[in-house]
Protein backbone atom coordinates (compact mmCIF):
# COMPACT_ATOMS: atom_id res chain seq x y z
CA UNK A 1 0.00 0.00 0.00
CA UNK A 2 2.89 2.46 1.20
CA UNK A 3 3.83 2.05 -3.13
CA UNK A 4 0.30 2.47 -4.35
CA UNK A 5 0.17 5.87 -6.60
CA UNK A 6 -3.29 7.53 -6.04
CA UNK A 7 -5.13 10.27 -8.00
CA UNK A 8 -8.22 12.30 -6.43
CA UNK A 9 -11.54 11.86 -8.36
CA UNK A 10 -14.95 13.78 -8.02
CA UNK A 11 -17.56 11.23 -6.71
CA UNK A 12 -19.87 12.68 -9.53
CA UNK A 13 -18.06 11.99 -12.67
CA UNK A 14 -17.50 8.31 -11.56
CA UNK A 15 -20.88 7.48 -9.65
CA UNK A 16 -25.07 8.35 -10.84
CA UNK A 17 -27.29 8.81 -8.53
CA UNK A 18 -30.16 5.88 -9.87
CA UNK A 19 -33.69 7.23 -10.07
CA UNK A 20 -36.14 4.58 -7.99
CA UNK A 21 -39.69 4.38 -7.89
CA UNK A 22 -41.41 5.66 -3.97
CA UNK A 23 -42.64 3.16 -2.27
CA UNK A 24 -46.06 3.97 -0.83
CA UNK A 25 -45.41 2.34 2.80
CA UNK A 26 -43.92 3.45 6.21
CA UNK A 27 -41.11 1.39 7.47
CA UNK A 28 -43.55 0.65 10.72
CA UNK A 29 -46.06 -0.76 8.74
CA UNK A 30 -43.38 -3.63 6.79
CA UNK A 31 -42.46 -6.62 8.75
CA UNK A 32 -38.91 -7.20 9.60
CA UNK A 33 -38.62 -11.04 8.15
CA UNK A 34 -39.58 -11.79 4.64
CA UNK A 35 -43.39 -13.02 4.90
CA UNK A 36 -45.15 -14.04 1.59
CA UNK A 37 -45.26 -11.39 -0.87
CA UNK A 38 -43.17 -8.90 1.22
CA UNK A 39 -39.39 -10.91 -0.07
CA UNK A 40 -37.76 -7.57 -1.30
CA UNK A 41 -35.43 -5.96 1.47
CA UNK A 42 -35.86 -1.92 1.60
CA UNK A 43 -32.96 0.02 2.11
CA UNK A 44 -33.51 2.69 4.57
CA UNK A 45 -31.19 5.06 6.89
CA UNK A 46 -29.64 2.85 9.31
CA UNK A 47 -26.77 1.00 10.03
CA UNK A 48 -27.64 -2.25 11.01
CA UNK A 49 -27.53 -5.00 8.37
CA UNK A 50 -26.09 -2.59 6.15
CA UNK A 51 -29.50 -0.66 6.31
CA UNK A 52 -31.83 -3.24 4.81
CA UNK A 53 -34.17 -4.11 7.71
CA UNK A 54 -37.58 -4.11 5.78
CA UNK A 55 -39.18 -6.27 3.18
CA UNK A 56 -41.90 -5.40 0.58
CA UNK A 57 -43.16 -6.27 -1.74
CA UNK A 58 -41.75 -6.59 -5.61
CA UNK A 59 -44.90 -5.40 -7.21
CA UNK A 60 -43.86 -1.92 -8.85
CA UNK A 61 -40.70 -1.87 -6.57
CA UNK A 62 -37.32 -0.85 -8.51
CA UNK A 63 -35.19 -3.50 -7.95
CA UNK A 64 -31.00 -3.24 -7.68
CA UNK A 65 -28.56 -5.18 -7.50
CA UNK A 66 -24.61 -4.54 -7.38
CA UNK A 67 -24.56 -1.20 -6.86
CA UNK A 68 -23.49 1.09 -3.60
CA UNK A 69 -26.15 2.68 -1.44
CA UNK A 70 -25.58 5.73 1.34
CA UNK A 71 -27.73 7.06 3.85
CA UNK A 72 -29.34 10.72 3.65
CA UNK A 73 -30.80 11.06 6.63
CA UNK A 74 -28.81 9.57 9.33
CA UNK A 75 -26.11 10.15 11.85
CA UNK A 76 -24.20 7.03 10.31
CA UNK A 77 -22.59 7.78 7.04
CA UNK A 78 -21.65 4.49 5.57
CA UNK A 79 -21.74 3.50 2.20
CA UNK A 80 -22.21 -0.28 1.89
CA UNK A 81 -22.02 -2.41 -1.72
CA UNK A 82 -25.25 -4.13 -1.71
CA UNK A 83 -24.72 -7.31 -3.92
CA UNK A 84 -28.48 -8.88 -3.54
CA UNK A 85 -31.33 -7.37 -4.83
CA UNK A 86 -32.90 -4.65 -2.86
CA UNK A 87 -35.38 -1.16 -3.33
CA UNK A 88 -35.34 2.11 -1.73
CA UNK A 89 -37.60 3.07 1.13
CA UNK A 90 -36.85 5.86 2.53
CA UNK A 91 -33.27 8.24 3.44
CA UNK A 92 -31.28 6.47 1.26
CA UNK A 93 -30.27 6.21 -2.16
CA UNK A 94 -28.22 4.14 -4.65
CA UNK A 95 -25.28 4.91 -7.10
CA UNK A 96 -23.60 2.97 -9.30
CA UNK A 97 -20.70 3.07 -11.98
CA UNK A 98 -21.27 5.81 -14.94
CA UNK A 99 -18.35 4.61 -16.94
CA UNK A 100 -19.28 2.15 -19.65
CA UNK A 101 -15.96 1.21 -21.00
CA UNK A 102 -15.30 -0.37 -17.27
CA UNK A 103 -17.62 -2.82 -15.56
CA UNK A 104 -17.00 -3.07 -11.86
CA UNK A 105 -16.42 -6.55 -10.03
CA UNK A 106 -17.84 -6.85 -6.72
CA UNK A 107 -14.32 -6.74 -4.86
CA UNK A 108 -13.34 -3.54 -6.96
CA UNK A 109 -17.13 -2.23 -5.86
CA UNK A 110 -15.84 -3.76 -1.92
CA UNK A 111 -12.84 -1.28 -2.30
CA UNK A 112 -13.82 1.56 -3.38
CA UNK A 113 -17.23 1.97 -0.64
CA UNK A 114 -14.02 2.13 1.33
CA UNK A 115 -12.48 4.81 -0.44
CA UNK A 116 -16.20 6.56 0.24
CA UNK A 117 -16.29 6.15 3.70
CA UNK A 118 -12.75 7.91 4.23
CA UNK A 119 -14.72 11.53 3.29
CA UNK A 120 -18.10 10.66 5.00
CA UNK A 121 -16.37 10.29 8.31
CA UNK A 122 -18.08 10.21 11.24
CA UNK A 123 -16.14 12.44 13.23
CA UNK A 124 -17.40 15.11 10.63
CA UNK A 125 -20.69 14.61 9.91
CA UNK A 126 -23.45 13.78 12.98
CA UNK A 127 -27.17 13.92 13.28
CA UNK A 128 -26.85 17.51 13.88
CA UNK A 129 -24.13 18.04 10.79
CA UNK A 130 -25.92 15.49 8.39
CA UNK A 131 -23.67 14.91 5.35
CA UNK A 132 -26.80 15.80 2.71
CA UNK A 133 -28.03 13.63 -0.43
CA UNK A 134 -25.96 12.95 -3.88
CA UNK A 135 -26.21 16.98 -4.16
CA UNK A 136 -23.81 17.36 -1.76
CA UNK A 137 -22.13 13.92 -2.05
CA UNK A 138 -21.00 13.89 -5.90
CA UNK A 139 -18.96 16.73 -5.28
CA UNK A 140 -17.14 15.09 -3.02
CA UNK A 141 -13.70 13.99 -3.67
CA UNK A 142 -12.03 10.22 -3.06
CA UNK A 143 -8.67 9.12 -2.88
CA UNK A 144 -8.47 5.78 -5.85
CA UNK A 145 -4.88 3.89 -6.96
CA UNK A 146 -3.93 4.95 -10.01
CA UNK A 147 -1.02 3.04 -12.88
CA UNK A 148 -0.36 4.86 -15.70
CA UNK A 149 -2.84 7.95 -14.88
CA UNK A 150 -5.78 5.66 -14.84
CA UNK A 151 -8.02 4.38 -11.92
CA UNK A 152 -6.14 0.84 -11.08
CA UNK A 153 -9.14 -1.56 -10.97
CA UNK A 154 -6.67 -4.88 -11.25
CA UNK A 155 -4.77 -3.34 -7.48
CA UNK A 156 -8.67 -3.18 -5.97
CA UNK A 157 -9.38 -6.65 -7.08
CA UNK A 158 -5.96 -8.05 -5.92
CA UNK A 159 -5.99 -6.37 -2.80
CA UNK A 160 -9.56 -7.06 -1.84
CA UNK A 161 -8.86 -10.87 -2.79
CA UNK A 162 -5.66 -11.11 -0.99
CA UNK A 163 -7.54 -9.31 2.41
CA UNK A 164 -10.22 -11.77 2.33
CA UNK A 165 -7.69 -14.98 1.86
CA UNK A 166 -5.89 -13.51 4.76
CA UNK A 167 -9.01 -13.30 7.14
CA UNK A 168 -10.34 -16.38 6.29
CA UNK A 169 -7.28 -18.27 6.95
CA UNK A 170 -7.28 -16.43 10.68
CA UNK A 171 -11.30 -18.08 10.55
CA UNK A 172 -9.79 -21.29 9.43
CA UNK A 173 -7.46 -20.96 12.68
CA UNK A 174 -9.53 -20.20 15.06
CA UNK A 175 -12.04 -22.92 14.17
CA UNK A 176 -9.55 -25.10 14.27
CA UNK A 177 -8.22 -23.93 17.45
CA UNK A 178 -10.99 -23.49 19.33
CA UNK A 179 -12.48 -26.72 18.04
CA UNK A 180 -16.08 -25.09 16.77
CA UNK A 181 -15.16 -27.21 14.02
CA UNK A 182 -17.21 -29.62 15.55
CA UNK A 183 -20.68 -28.60 14.95
CA UNK A 184 -22.53 -31.94 15.55
CA UNK A 185 -25.85 -31.40 17.80
CA UNK A 186 -26.10 -33.64 20.15
CA UNK A 187 -29.78 -35.89 20.51
CA UNK A 188 -31.02 -33.07 23.50
CA UNK A 189 -30.20 -30.44 21.00
CA UNK A 190 -31.80 -31.85 17.99
CA UNK A 191 -34.95 -32.85 19.93
CA UNK A 192 -35.09 -29.18 21.63
CA UNK A 193 -34.77 -27.37 18.37
CA UNK A 194 -37.38 -29.90 16.55
CA UNK A 195 -39.55 -29.19 19.25
CA UNK A 196 -39.41 -25.01 19.65
CA UNK A 197 -42.89 -24.34 18.64
CA UNK A 198 -44.16 -26.44 21.41
CA UNK A 199 -41.86 -24.84 24.13
CA UNK A 200 -44.24 -22.62 27.43
CA UNK A 201 -43.20 -19.34 27.55
CA UNK A 202 -44.34 -17.21 30.72
CA UNK A 203 -43.97 -13.25 31.27
CA UNK A 204 -41.18 -11.79 33.67
CA UNK A 205 -40.36 -8.68 34.74
CA UNK A 206 -36.75 -7.82 34.39
CA UNK A 207 -35.84 -6.59 37.78
CA UNK A 208 -37.67 -9.49 39.77
CA UNK A 209 -35.08 -11.49 37.70
CA UNK A 210 -31.92 -9.66 37.98
CA UNK A 211 -32.22 -6.95 40.56
CA UNK A 212 -31.59 -2.99 39.78
CA UNK A 213 -30.01 -2.68 36.57
CA UNK A 214 -26.79 -0.29 36.81
CA UNK A 215 -26.44 3.06 34.84
CA UNK A 216 -23.20 4.14 33.82
CA UNK A 217 -21.06 7.39 34.66
CA UNK A 218 -20.42 10.06 31.77
CA UNK A 219 -16.91 10.38 30.96
CA UNK A 220 -16.21 12.71 28.19
CA UNK A 221 -13.98 11.46 25.77
CA UNK A 222 -11.57 14.31 25.92
CA UNK A 223 -11.20 12.98 29.78
CA UNK A 224 -10.41 9.02 28.32
CA UNK A 225 -6.94 7.85 29.21
CA UNK A 226 -5.79 5.24 26.26
CA UNK A 227 -5.50 1.84 27.74
CA UNK A 228 -6.99 -1.61 27.37
CA UNK A 229 -10.84 -1.67 29.31
CA UNK A 230 -13.61 -1.62 26.70
CA UNK A 231 -15.58 1.71 27.49
CA UNK A 232 -19.15 0.78 26.09
CA UNK A 233 -21.85 4.19 25.02
CA UNK A 234 -24.65 3.73 22.92
CA UNK A 235 -24.31 2.69 19.35
CA UNK A 236 -24.32 0.05 16.49
CA UNK A 237 -20.72 0.70 15.38
CA UNK A 238 -18.16 -2.08 17.30
CA UNK A 239 -21.20 -3.10 19.30
CA UNK A 240 -21.26 0.04 21.40
CA UNK A 241 -17.44 0.10 22.16
CA UNK A 242 -16.59 3.61 21.68
CA UNK A 243 -13.13 3.63 22.97
CA UNK A 244 -10.10 1.42 25.32
CA UNK A 245 -9.71 2.96 28.10
CA UNK A 246 -7.21 3.12 31.03
CA UNK A 247 -9.30 5.61 33.02
CA UNK A 248 -10.57 4.28 36.91
CA UNK A 249 -13.96 4.08 36.28
CA UNK A 250 -16.41 0.99 37.38
CA UNK A 251 -15.92 -2.37 35.61
CA UNK A 252 -18.68 -3.95 35.26
CA UNK A 253 -18.02 -8.02 34.99
CA UNK A 254 -18.72 -10.13 32.02
CA UNK A 255 -21.63 -12.66 31.13
CA UNK A 256 -23.66 -9.08 31.86
CA UNK A 257 -26.35 -7.60 29.29
CA UNK A 258 -25.67 -3.82 28.21
CA UNK A 259 -28.75 -2.32 27.34
CA UNK A 260 -28.34 1.43 25.24
CA UNK A 261 -30.29 4.76 25.37
CA UNK A 262 -32.40 3.15 22.20
CA UNK A 263 -33.23 0.12 23.33
CA UNK A 264 -30.41 -1.65 22.30
CA UNK A 265 -29.35 -4.74 24.40
CA UNK A 266 -26.27 -6.38 23.65
CA UNK A 267 -24.54 -9.52 25.37
CA UNK A 268 -21.16 -8.85 26.88
CA UNK A 269 -18.74 -11.70 27.83
CA UNK A 270 -15.57 -9.56 28.84
CA UNK A 271 -15.33 -6.97 31.39
CA UNK A 272 -16.16 -3.18 30.69
CA UNK A 273 -17.04 -0.26 31.30
CA UNK A 274 -19.91 2.07 30.63
CA UNK A 275 -21.36 5.74 29.94
CA UNK A 276 -24.39 7.23 31.25
CA UNK A 277 -26.16 5.76 28.38
CA UNK A 278 -26.23 2.55 29.15
CA UNK A 279 -27.61 0.29 31.68
CA UNK A 280 -26.15 -2.95 32.55
CA UNK A 281 -28.30 -6.30 33.54
CA UNK A 282 -27.33 -7.95 36.12
CA UNK A 283 -27.10 -11.70 34.19
CA UNK A 284 -23.64 -13.13 35.52
CA UNK A 285 -24.97 -15.76 37.55
CA UNK A 286 -26.43 -17.46 34.80
CA UNK A 287 -25.19 -20.11 32.11
CA UNK A 288 -23.39 -18.12 29.27
CA UNK A 289 -25.71 -19.10 26.51
CA UNK A 290 -28.46 -18.53 28.97
CA UNK A 291 -27.15 -15.21 29.26
CA UNK A 292 -27.47 -15.00 26.16
CA UNK A 293 -31.06 -16.11 25.30
CA UNK A 294 -32.09 -13.96 28.00
CA UNK A 295 -30.19 -10.53 26.02
CA UNK A 296 -32.05 -10.87 23.29
CA UNK A 297 -35.01 -11.77 25.11
CA UNK A 298 -34.54 -7.75 26.67
CA UNK A 299 -33.70 -7.24 22.68
CA UNK A 300 -36.69 -7.70 21.58
CA UNK A 301 -39.00 -5.99 24.71
CA UNK A 302 -36.68 -3.05 24.38
CA UNK A 303 -35.41 -2.02 20.91
CA UNK A 304 -38.98 -1.37 18.83
CA UNK A 305 -39.06 2.46 18.52
CA UNK A 306 -40.17 3.38 22.29
CA UNK A 307 -37.13 4.93 22.64
CA UNK A 308 -35.05 7.42 20.86
CA UNK A 309 -33.37 10.89 20.91
CA UNK A 310 -36.22 12.46 22.68
CA UNK A 311 -37.36 9.77 25.26
CA UNK A 312 -33.94 7.90 25.99
CA UNK A 313 -34.04 4.53 28.03
CA UNK A 314 -32.58 4.47 31.46
CA UNK A 315 -31.76 2.24 34.25
CA UNK A 316 -35.64 2.65 35.52
CA UNK A 317 -36.95 1.90 31.93
CA UNK A 318 -35.12 -1.52 31.55
CA UNK A 319 -36.32 -2.64 35.20
CA UNK A 320 -39.55 -1.91 34.17
CA UNK A 321 -39.76 -4.50 31.33
CA UNK A 322 -41.65 -7.38 30.71
CA UNK A 323 -39.63 -10.25 28.44
CA UNK A 324 -41.09 -13.55 27.61
CA UNK A 325 -38.73 -16.65 28.49
CA UNK A 326 -39.28 -20.44 28.16
CA UNK A 327 -41.04 -22.09 31.10
CA UNK A 328 -40.46 -24.97 33.71
CA UNK A 329 -43.68 -26.32 35.45
CA UNK A 330 -43.05 -24.72 38.30
CA UNK A 331 -43.48 -21.66 36.26
CA UNK A 332 -40.15 -20.64 36.43
CA UNK A 333 -37.86 -19.26 33.72
CA UNK A 334 -35.59 -22.61 32.30
CA UNK A 335 -32.27 -21.34 32.05
CA UNK A 336 -31.31 -25.30 30.83
CA UNK A 337 -33.61 -25.06 28.33
CA UNK A 338 -32.49 -21.73 27.07
CA UNK A 339 -29.19 -22.50 27.42
CA UNK A 340 -29.77 -25.85 25.11
CA UNK A 341 -31.68 -24.03 22.46
CA UNK A 342 -28.74 -21.60 22.18
CA UNK A 343 -25.86 -24.06 22.17
CA UNK A 344 -28.06 -25.77 19.23
CA UNK A 345 -28.33 -22.49 17.64
CA UNK A 346 -24.45 -21.54 17.75
CA UNK A 347 -23.54 -24.95 16.36
CA UNK A 348 -25.90 -24.52 13.48
CA UNK A 349 -24.36 -20.81 12.81
CA UNK A 350 -20.94 -22.26 12.65
CA UNK A 351 -21.63 -25.15 10.60
CA UNK A 352 -22.82 -22.25 7.96
CA UNK A 353 -19.41 -20.22 9.30
CA UNK A 354 -17.23 -23.32 8.13
CA UNK A 355 -18.91 -23.94 4.71
CA UNK A 356 -18.69 -20.19 3.74
CA UNK A 357 -14.84 -20.68 5.03
CA UNK A 358 -14.13 -23.93 2.75
CA UNK A 359 -15.65 -22.26 0.07
CA UNK A 360 -14.00 -18.56 0.13
CA UNK A 361 -11.16 -20.37 0.86
CA UNK A 362 -11.04 -22.07 -2.81
CA UNK A 363 -12.53 -19.45 -4.30
CA UNK A 364 -10.11 -16.56 -3.41
CA UNK A 365 -7.01 -19.17 -3.78
CA UNK A 366 -8.31 -19.34 -7.76
CA UNK A 367 -8.24 -15.03 -8.09
CA UNK A 368 -5.11 -14.78 -6.44
CA UNK A 369 -3.06 -18.01 -8.54
CA UNK A 370 -4.46 -16.43 -11.64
Amino acid sequence: MQKVEWGEYRMGDLFKKIPTIKLPYKADNLPKQPIGKYELPCLTSSFQNQGLNYYAPTDNATVLQNVISIPSNSDVYRAYYQSRPFTILSDAYAICWKREEEELSPNQYLFIVMCINKVTDLAIYSYKNKLGGWNVVQDKNILLPIKQGKIDLDFMENFIAELEAQYIAELEAYLSITGLKDTHLTLEEEQVLRDFDKIHWGEFNVEDLFGNSTRGKRLKSTDRIPGTLPFVTAGEASEGVSAFIGNDVRQFSSNTTTVDMFGSAKYRNYPYGGDDHIAVVHTENLPEYAAIFVTTAIHKSAHNGQFDYGRNCYAKDVDALTIFLPITEANTPNYDLMKTIISGIHKLVIQDVVTYSTKKAEATKKVINN
